[in-house]
């Protein structure tokens, strides 16, 4: 596979592309707030779609929403490759995270026009709908959507997801034909900022990611006695906060065992009645268990279960468990690990292999297709927040290797 080093991208265009965007919606504080479905988020959606008719993309909307860029191959019945992200945010979010994947691969067919060049596969740019929230644009287009339950789909604020979808284009009740295969899309890299530190800890310059970890999420309630704090002795207490700090470090525990490195998270807690002279009578809080491979999340579930047996019978409390979340890992095909990685040494960047632990769209496009992702370093891991940042240098390297990479799988995927 040889890297044509004279083609590159724009970077100066590439990175003037993320400032404009960046000023849709961006708040006194320097955050960006471009929550899906609202008129900052619409501006947004025409700007880029301007970008990708002013790049000789063919753009339209499918029924979840989805703003679909396509640049014609030369062989045009052949599955397309595909790349992109989203460009909604948190509420107070940065102007990289999404933003770039889909803008890169904007500024990847902007380079090939310059170049008068055509892949033999098109080339499809997607910006999905909704990734920060309901996810329902790449769900809809892997057809993981509940179809049959618009209910669990609803904005930030709470409207009903039919009237989203109409407000910028798409159709609830045909939801189901954006669905896509294999036959539609040959494969799918993404490029993402890694919301992370690693790749700055280890000095390297782009992640090649292993898979998009799953989640196993639980609701703990653990039910004791509230009690006066001075007159009950401390062998007759059923205090149910001292079982939720023997859970909390049982989590963090479970997690250090295992071999494939997961990461688990007590993230809530909720105290009742919460007064500094009672003994606490109940704690409620949530558990968030990641990692690449399922096999790891069950053994890490059934050592909880066993803690949650050993902690109960010692503080002489009652602890329930319940499901909150289940998402599924999706595994990067290794034919496009493999390719990024050589991209990266043939273009002379240093490289990390690595799992993503934060969700994204390729965690559900991967479920029919060969799905890649691309991490490019944040700076000392900051994501979500107006501190977010990749240099203009760094971007312009994880887009050259989108465009390398998807040239490469041009010649890997038959026609």
């Amino acid at each position: 596979m040889a890297v044509l080093t004279r083609l590159a991208v724009n970077g100066d265009r590439l990175n003037d592309s993320i400032n404009r965007l960046a000023r849709i919606g961006k708040q006194p504080s320097g955050s960006i707030c471009r929550i899906a479905f609202t008129p900052e988020t619409l501006q947004a959606r025409y700007l880029v779609q301007q970008w990708m008719i002013e790049a000789g993309l063919a753009p339209r909307i499918d029924a979840a929403g989805n703003l679909i860029g396509r640049y014609a191959g030369r062989f045009e019945d052949a599955p397309a490759l595909g790349t992109g992200s989203h460009i909604d945010t948190v509420p107070s979010g940065g102007k990289f995270d999404g933003a770039l994947g889909v803008l890169s691969g904007i500024e990847v067919v902007r380079t090939l026009r310059d170049h008068q060049m055509r892949l033999n596969h098109p080339i499809e740019i997607i910006a999905f709908t909704d990734e920060e929230n309901t996810m329902i644009g790449c769900q809809a287009m892997a057809g993981t959507v509940l179809a049959d339950s618009p209910e669990r789909y609803r904005s930030k604020s709470g409207e009903p997801i039919q009237d989203c979808l109409e407000s910028i284009g798409g159709n609830w009740d045909e939801i189901r034909t954006a669905k896509r295969s294999r036959s539609d899309l040959a494969a799918f890299v993404e490029l993402h900022v890694e919301q992370g530190a690693v790749l700055e800890r280890t000095g390297n310059q782009i992640g090649v990611v292993q898979g998009v970890v799953g989640i196993q999420r639980k609701a703990i309630t653990i039910v004791g006695q509230a009690n006066h704090a001075g007159t009950t002795p401390m062998d007759m207490r059923q205090d149910a906060l001292v079982a939720a700090a023997q859970m909390v470090l049982a989590v963090q525990a479970i997690a250090l065992k295992m071999p494939s490195h997961p990461v688990a998270t007590v993230g809530y807690v909720d105290v009742l009645p919460n007064a500094v002279n009672i003994v606490p009578g109940k704690v409620e809080l949530t558990v968030d268990l990641r990692d690449l491979y399922t096999d790891c999340l069950d053994e890490m579930l059934q050592l909880l279960h066993q803690e949650i047996r050993a902690i109960a019978a010692t503080t002489h409390t009652q602890i329930e468990i319940r499901p909150l979340l289940c998402v599924e890992p999706t595994l990067a095909a290794k034919q496009v690990q493999e390719t990024i990685a050589t991209v990266c040494q043939q273009l002379g960047l240093s490289s990390h292999s690595m799992p993503s632990r934060a969700g994204h769209d390729s965690l559900e496009i991967g479920r029919f297709t060969d799905m890649g992702m691309i991490f490019v370093p944040s700076q000392a891991g900051v994501s979500h927040s107006e501190a977010e940042y990749t240099s203009p240098e760094q971007c312009t390297q994880g887009a050259d290797v989108l465009l390398h990479t998807l040239m490469a799988l041009d010649n890997l995927y038959p026609v």
